[in-house]
């Protein structure tokens, strides 16, 4: 196992950067235990209703929300690890997840790649998902493996999993799968599980993990949480990412973007720990600006940069390991 480097840990009083004040934090967290509680979020799915209320929240069916009361917020935060080993078929590639460690990966999914002979731009294929998992393999500077391409001739509704299954047979790092249901998230676990020997096996030593994306604002629609409740029962962490947009699906302020984007995080892992007590979870975004003249996500502006800074401090206020967006 490796330890990757440490980012974060105090050594002198030399430069630092934090994007809001200890106070600033606080105010963010209670804004969204406020709306959490009060406003509440957006649910579709039948299980997740029930697993919901069992948990003491209250769920209107009818309307398809769940207000989740303070105290089951602050447990649930309680109860996520502070730590995540993310294994590998090659046990030097584990990665360690905890505070002031950082790692890096590469982000997906792209749907077009340049082909490295003849230079045409073209649809990525499931040959170009393989190719570059052996990249990402050979690349110390990766730590994971993201799907970086979508194989597009495949069946449309097995693609997610000859993804997967491309990804897996050609690195030996931990490797992110991309599912959209509870048939998705299963079959990828178990597929993983035949390469380590069972679900057991995989539990011990998860060489996958699942993500998923709440809707903005406030909606964790019926694939998130099938993906949540499927990772929790398996043992496998899941990567809780907002992709909410200032200006467009959340507020313009930074501020009020946070506690939106908290709020949905929160609400999934939320989800994870009524399922599963203990079960792994990862704090992520990819949450930034909108740019308002052409109505598309700043990816890579200096506002995504400030988000990610201050998604990070709230993952550390909660002692959660945080995925953020770079640049």
């Amino acid at each position: 196992m490796k330890r990757n480097a440490q980012a974060g840990a105090v050594r002198n009083a030399g430069l630092s950067f934090g994007v809001f004040s200890e106070a600033d934090i606080d105010d963010i967290h209670l804004a969204t235990l406020e709306v959490l509680e009060r406003t509440g979020v957006f649910v579709e799915q039948e299980e997740a209703f029930d697993i919901f209320a069992d948990g003491g929240c209250r769920v209107d069916r009818e309307g398809r929300v769940v207000r989740i009361p303070a105290h089951v917020v602050e447990d649930a935060i309680r109860s996520t690890p502070p730590k995540v080993v993310l294994a590998s078929r090659d046990p030097k590639n584990d990665v360690v997840l905890e505070a002031g460690r950082v790692a890096f990966t590469n982000f997906s999914e792209g749907i077009k790649v340049i082909d490295p002979y003849t230079g045409e731009l073209r649809d990525s294929v499931k040959d170009d998902v393989a190719a570059i998992a052996r990249l990402n393999d050979y690349l110390s500077e990766m730590d994971t493996f993201e799907l970086a391409v979508g194989a597009k001739d495949v069946p449309e509704e097995t693609a997610s999993l000859h993804n997967v299954e491309a990804a897996l047979l050609n690195t030996t790092k931990c490797v992110a799968g991309q599912a959209l249901s509870e048939w998705e998230s299963e079959a990828m676990i178990d597929m993983a599980a035949a390469l380590v020997g069972g679900r057991d096996a995989l539990r011990e030593r998860p060489i996958i993990y699942l993500g998923v994306c709440p809707v903005s604002p406030l909606q964790l629609p019926r694939e998130v949480t099938e993906v949540v409740i499927s990772s929790a029962r398996a043992g496998i962490m899941d990567l809780v990412l907002s992709m909410a947009m200032a200006g467009g699906s959340s507020p313009v302020t930074l501020a009020g973007t946070m506690v939106t984007h908290n709020a949905e995080v929160l609400a999934g892992i939320t989800l994870a720990q009524l399922t599963e007590r203990g079960a792994p979870c990862v704090y992520g975004s990819s949450t930034t600006g909108l740019d308002l003249r052409f109505a598309a996500a700043c990816v890579g502006s200096p506002e995504l940069a400030l988000i990610s800074a201050a998604v990070a401090q709230m993952a550390q206020r909660y002692r959660i390991p945080s995925f953020v967006a770079g640049l």
